[in-house]
């Protein structure tokens, strides 16, 4: 297909993503390391490819979503994807070095069946790097415009992917600095002031998530925080947060 177009979008600018970003990184940096000739990466929920600029950085980056829209915004850009469920994945046994499950699975109804399909296309020591939001009573709006199933306490991941053959290497909550205030703005508006922000997936144009739009000074404030936060992951787990980050290796 030639040489993917690995481009840098305006939502690496937000703070969201940014801290989100950072995260994986850190995690991906411990655990996987520089890419290395013949190593492949599958991103499981793909999109339109936003993630590939920075997962291209740990091996020859494949995409995969049940969604044709944003896939045709990926093949613009030159990236390998194809279409295809998460629940049964286009691809054979042992496929893939690595699978990455950014903020996909907690869309789908079944996600022991998602869990056991990324086992099945990782190699033998294989690693799958999970992002899902946290906690049920953060439940708001937001979720249901992004249709999504559940939220995750972090032992309820854990115990999911320890079920599917998977050994937890690390995991975290995330966004912990800034967690006591974005659950009360959550809570405080539930049911009244929530902006509709739905997924780019059901766009037929879409191609960038939209997000609540954050005065710059601001930004830059929780850009900050995750930075700092994305340090601390390398050394600690945080007891609670908006978000769950788990990185497990298929056992040999």
């Amino acid at each position: 297909m030639g040489t993917p177009m690995l481009v840098k979008l305006e939502e690496d600018k937000h703070w969201w993503f940014a801290t989100r970003t950072r995260a994986i990184l850190a995690y991906l940096d411990m655990f996987v390391g520089p890419s290395v000739q013949g190593r492949r990466v599958l991103d499981v929920g793909s999109g339109a490819g936003n993630m590939a600029h920075h997962l291209a950085h740990y091996g020859a980056y494949m995409g995969v979503d049940v969604n044709p829209k944003p896939l045709r915004v990926a093949r613009t850009r030159g990236l390998p994807v194809s279409l295809g469920s998460a629940e049964r994945l286009p691809y054979a046994d042992a496929s893939f070095d690595v699978v990455a499950l950014l903020d996909t699975v907690e869309h789908i109804p079944d996600d022991l069946a998602v869990f056991a399909e990324c086992h099945r296309v990782l190699k033998p020591g294989g690693k799958l790097l999970v992002t899902v939001p946290a906690f049920m009573f953060l439940w708001s709006k937001n979720d249901v415009l992004n249709q999504h199933q559940r939220r995750y306490t972090r032992p309820e991941l854990v115990a999911k992917l320890e079920a599917q053959g998977f050994r937890v290497l690390r995991s975290s909550y995330n966004n912990f600095f800034i967690f006591p205030l974005a659950a009360a703005v959550i809570l405080a508006r539930r049911g009244r002031f929530e902006p509709d922000l739905a997924s780019p997936h059901f766009d037929e144009d879409a191609y960038q998530v939209e997000m609540e739009p954050t005065p710059a000074p601001l930004n830059a404030m929780l850009s900050g925080v995750g930075r700092f936060e994305a340090a601390f992951l390398r050394r600690f787990a945080f007891p609670w947060g908006t978000g769950i980050i788990a990185i497990a290796e298929k056992r040999n």
